[in-house]
C-alpha cells in the first residue's frame, strides 16, 4: 500500500525490498577510492565497441545482467525496466537494453535518473503493478562530452568547478524477497519527488551550484513531510553535487534550519580521489550515483554498518540546445529513503 504523506512524500506501507544490485565502471572509476566494491571494471572506454555511445549502451546493459546474475533471476521475472542516461533520447537505454525484450519505461531526470528510476520501481513493486522491476542507468565521460561540451580533440581548458562525468553504471532489482545471503535486507520505505528550481545558473562547468538548491527543497519537504530529521539517519547521499554543489547544499540547509555536515556526503566526491586524480570539483553523470549506491553504500547496509540512508540523485535539466541559446539550467532532486533489517 502507498500512502501519501504531507505534500510530497510517498510511503511504502510494504517496503519493497532490494533483491540484488551491480555496478560496472571503467578505469578511472576503479583507480579511485571505492575501486575494490565495483563488481566489473573496464580497462578501455571503448569496451571493445566501434563508438563511446555503444560502449555506454553495452555497460548498461552488463549491469542489469550482473544484477539478475547475482540474484539468480532471469530476465523473464522482470516484470518491467526504467533506465535512463544523458544522451539525446536516452539511446543508452534503449539500444543497450532491446535485446533483454524487458518491458521498458525510459526515463530522463539527468543526475537524478538513479534515484527517479528506483522510486519508480519502488511505486510498481508497491502497488502490485510489477513483482520485480528493475532500475538502472549509466553515463560515459566521452560520450557525454561530446554531446554536452567540447570534443575530446579540441583539449579544451577544464574550469576549477567543472565536474568529471563518470563512465560508469548502476542496476537495482526491487521486489518483495527478502535476497538470501546472511545480510541485512535493504527495503525502499519512502519517495520524494522533486520539484524543478531554477537559480539562475547558466555556467554549464558549475553544475553543482545549478543542482544544489533543488536537493535542498526536496530534502526540506521530506523533513517536513515526515517530522524527522537528518540526525535520523546514518548517511544523506546526495548525487552528483561535488564540491561547489555539496557546500552550497550545505549552506541553503543551514538556512532551513537543517545540518546536514554531520551525515551528509556526496556521489562525486566519493567516486574520486580529488587529491591524486584530476577530476576538479569532482564526478558527476547518471552513473556516478548509481556506481556508488550500488557497490559500496548498498554493501554497507548489507552488511549492517549503514541502517538509515537518504539517498538523492540531483540532476541539471539543460541540453546543448538550451546552453547555446543562453538559458539558465533548471535543477531537480528525487529522494529514496532505505532502511537496512529492522531499521
Amino acid at each position: 500500500m502507498i500512502q501519501r504523506v504531507g505534500k510530497s512524500t510517498l510511503r511504502f506501507s510494504e517496503g519493497p525490498c532490494v533483491e540484488s544490485y551491480a555496478s560496472v565502471v571503467g578505469k578511472k572509476e576503479m583507480e579511485g577510492p571505492l575501486g575494490g566494491w565495483f563488481d566489473q571494471c573496464h580497462q578501455d572506454t571503448t569496451l571493445g565497441e566501434e563508438t563511446w555511445e555503444k560502449a555506454e549502451s553495452r555497460m548498461q546493459k552488463e549491469a542489469v545482467q550482473l544484477a539478475l546474475h547475482k540474484g539468480g533471476l532471469q530476465k523473464e521475472e522482470i516484470d518491467c525496466i526504467f533506465a535512463g542516461d544523458l544522451l539525446n533520447q536516452c539511446i543508452s537505454s534503449t539500444f543497450g537494453l532491446r535485446e533483454l525484450d524487458i518491458p521498458f519505461l525510459g526515463q530522463y531526470g539527468a543526475c537524478s535518473t538513479m534515484a527517479q528510476t528506483l522510486a519508480m520501481a519502488g511505486v510498481f513493486v508497491e502497488s502490485g503493478a510489477a513483482r520485480r522491476a528493475a532500475a538502472v542507468t549509466s553515463s560515459h565521460f566521452c560520450s557525454a562530452e561530446r554531446q554536452f561540451r567540447l570534443p575530446l580533440e579540441y583539449g579544451g581548458q577544464r574550469t576549477p568547478t567543472a565536474q568529471w562525468t563518470a563512465t560508469a553504471s548502476g542496476a537495482v532489482v526491487v521486489g518483495r524477497q527478502a535476497p538470501g545471503g546472511g545480510g541485512k535486507t535493504v527495503r525502499l520505505r519512502e519517495a520524494s519527488f522533486g520539484r524543478i528550481m531554477d537559480f539562475g545558473v547558466k555556467d554549464a562547468a558549475n553544475m553543482g551550484a545549478a543542482m544544489a538548491p533543488a536537493a535542498c527543497r526536496t530534502l526540506a519537504d521530506y523533513f517536513a513531510d515526515t517530522g524527522r530529521r537528518p540526525e535520523d539517519f546514518d548517511l544523506v547521499l546526495t548525487g552528483d553535487l561535488g564540491q561547489v554543489g555539496s557546500s552550497l547544499l550545505r549552506e541553503l540547509a543551514e538556512k532551513e534550519g537543517l545540518q546536514l555536515a554531520p551525515v551528509h556526503n556526496d556521489g562525486g566526491l566519493m567516486l574520486y580521489d580529488l587529491e591524486r586524480q584530476d577530476v576538479h570539483a569532482g564526478g558527476s553523470g547518471c552513473g556516478c550515483s548509481a556506481a556508488v549506491l550500488c557497490s559500496v553504500v548498498l554493501g554497507q547496509m548489507q552488511a549492517g554498518k549503514l541502517r538509515r540512508v537518504l539517498f538523492v540523485g540531483t540532476g541539471a535539466l539543460m541540453s546543448p540546445t538550451s546552453s547555446q541559446q543562453g538559458e539558465s539550467i533548471p535543477g531537480v532532486a528525487h529522494l529514496v529513503c532505505l532502511t537496512a533489517g529492522d531499521a
